[in-house]
């Protein structure tokens, strides 16, 4: 059965989201690197003494740690630049070191010189809340980066060797590698040319190193903008045993100009998303992703307020519990039914 989790950054005492989360029945989370301020002399945060104590931490929140959803640098091994195997160097050591810690999904990326992208990060939406958007229009004339332009075939070369030395490491541990899709899915931007953007490139990273710890994190905002068939994707790559972890998300608008969602709200048919994982056998780990900021929470994070994950947390449980509660795939007339059709 799939599990929903979510990702709690490695200090319970920042705030509420601890607590509300374990309130509201999660028993799994996402976790981030360990803090710099609880290492001691000498350690880095993928060493196994930091990454130790920090799943104990969760532990001692009533937290499985299932998924490590950060990274060390790695920005000198996307441009093979010099430093980039050293950067590698510590990339195999945490996974070797997630491997005897039991921590069995690494979610990455190859986005180069900078992460996912808003244009606006305080979009009115239902009630007054507030979502992120992104314009590409807005960024015809943004300057490069201080790196300088990137190709996207410098890309695919850095992460060929990326994978040819990580996937023996990875198999070894027992760790499986989740690669996340580049958000949003367009390239280049600001010069910087983006891979991990379509199904066909997605189907190249598999091929680029078959192995059984080479797969996906099925990030379905981002997917939503490079299909209009979730389920089918979700099949496409399920049926490969090739979705390890799931960011449970909604975008409206075309990947040149989009807004979030509220999950209720998006133009996916969530539940037959998680019909699909069902009928795949997915039994990993999925999250909610990028919620609203509500009346009375903060906007510092977007699209991680606290009190906004908890509608996001309540809404899949709801799916979940109905995809569940009949076995078989639900379509026709019954599937019409459960989504509230004649």
């Amino acid at each position: 059965m799939m599990q929903i989790a979510e990702f709690l950054p490695p200090d319970p005492s920042d705030g509420v989201l601890w607590p509300i989360v374990k309130q509201a029945g999660i028993r799994h989370a996402v976790g981030g690197l360990p803090l710099a301020e609880t290492l001691s002399d000498g350690e880095a945060a993928w060493d196994f003494m930091p990454l130790l104590r920090m799943k104990q931490l969760y532990e001692s929140h009533g937290f499985d740690l299932a998924v490590i959803e950060a990274r060390p640098p790695l920005n000198n091994a996307k441009r093979g630049l010099p430093g980039g195997e050293a950067e590698i160097d510590t990339v195999c050591t945490l996974i070797e070191n997630m491997g005897r810690l039991g921590i069995p999904v690494w979610c990455y990326e190859w986005m180069a010189d900078f992460n996912w992208v808003r244009t606006n990060t305080a979009v009115p939406s239902r009630g007054g809340s507030l979502v992120s958007g992104f314009d590409a229009a807005l960024l015809a004339d943004a300057p490069g980066t201080e790196w300088g332009p990137l190709s996207e075939a410098t890309l695919w070369g850095t992460l060929a060797h990326f994978l040819e030395r990580v996937v023996p490491v990875a198999e070894q541990a027992g760790v499986r590698l989740a690669m996340h899709p580049d958000d949003p899915p367009l390239s280049p931007l600001r010069g910087v040319g983006r891979i991990m953007s379509s199904i066909e490139n997605y189907d190249r990273l598999l091929n680029l190193r078959p192995s059984p710890v080479n797969g996906i994190t099925l990030c379905q905002g981002n997917f939503r903008l490079m299909t209009d068939d979730l389920p089918a994707t979700i099949k496409h790559f399920g049926g490969r045993d090739k979705v390890f972890f799931v960011h449970l998300r909604d975008v409206r608008g075309t990947v040149e100009s989009f807004e979030e969602t509220w999950h209720d709200d998006g133009p996916t048919d969530l539940l037959a998303c998680l019909e699909e994982y069902r009928d795949i056998g997915f039994d990993g780990v999925l999250r909610p992703d990028h919620v609203p900021t509500v009346e009375g929470d903060s906007n510092l994070r977007p699209g991680y307020s606290p009190y906004g994950r908890m509608f996001a947390i309540g809404y899949l449980k709801g799916l979940r519990e109905a995809v569940y509660r009949n076995p078989t795939r639900l379509d026709g007339p019954n599937h019409n039914a459960a989504k509230g059709g004649s």
